[in-house]
């Protein structure tokens, strides 16, 4: 068994920039998003899943694979969006153990009151700041990295 490789100085702070950013921004933005429509970050998530369905639903398994949640967790928020009217859930004719997650008309109005403060406030912290090259790397990085997430899960 080889050593383990640590990281260079420059990769620990590139990792620690990378880290305390993302968990500041997710914080400021889910802040702004509650404060700016009474929608938690989780609620926009499983919205922004249903709007870009064409059918605007979702069986409850494709949701949690979406969203990277336990299907427990989502059947949790679900029933809590359910009792606001963001959401409905449907049963599917084709299999009586799965659901459909729907949006409603409630759900659309919600959506699409937070999207332009949240795409004003993800432009102001985040893409002005940025060049069109900046912009250029950050997709590859991510891109890569995703690449190698879904080689590492194919795996496990």
């Amino acid at each position: 068994m080889t050593g383990t490789r640590w990281l260079t100085d420059a990769e620990q702070r590139a990792w620690r920039a990378y880290i305390a950013m993302q968990a500041r921004l997710t914080a400021h933005l889910g802040k702004r998003m509650q404060a700016d429509s009474d929608l938690s970050h989780a609620d926009f998530a499983v919205l922004v899943q249903l709007t870009d369905t064409p059918e605007e639903r979702v069986r409850v398994v494709e949701l949690a694979r979406a969203l990277q949640w336990e299907k427990s967790r989502v059947s949790h928020h679900v029933a809590r969006m359910q009792k606001r009217g963001l959401v409905a859930r449907e049963e599917c004719p084709s299999d009586a153990r799965g659901a459909f997650i729907v949006l409603t008309a409630e759900g659309r109005a919600a959506i699409e009151k937070a999207a332009p403060r949240h795409v004003d406030e993800v432009r102001r912290l985040v893409f002005d700041a940025l060049t069109p090259e900046q912009v250029r790397a950050l997709t590859e990085i991510s891109e890569l990295v995703l690449e190698r997430l879904a080689d590492a899960e194919d795996v496990a």
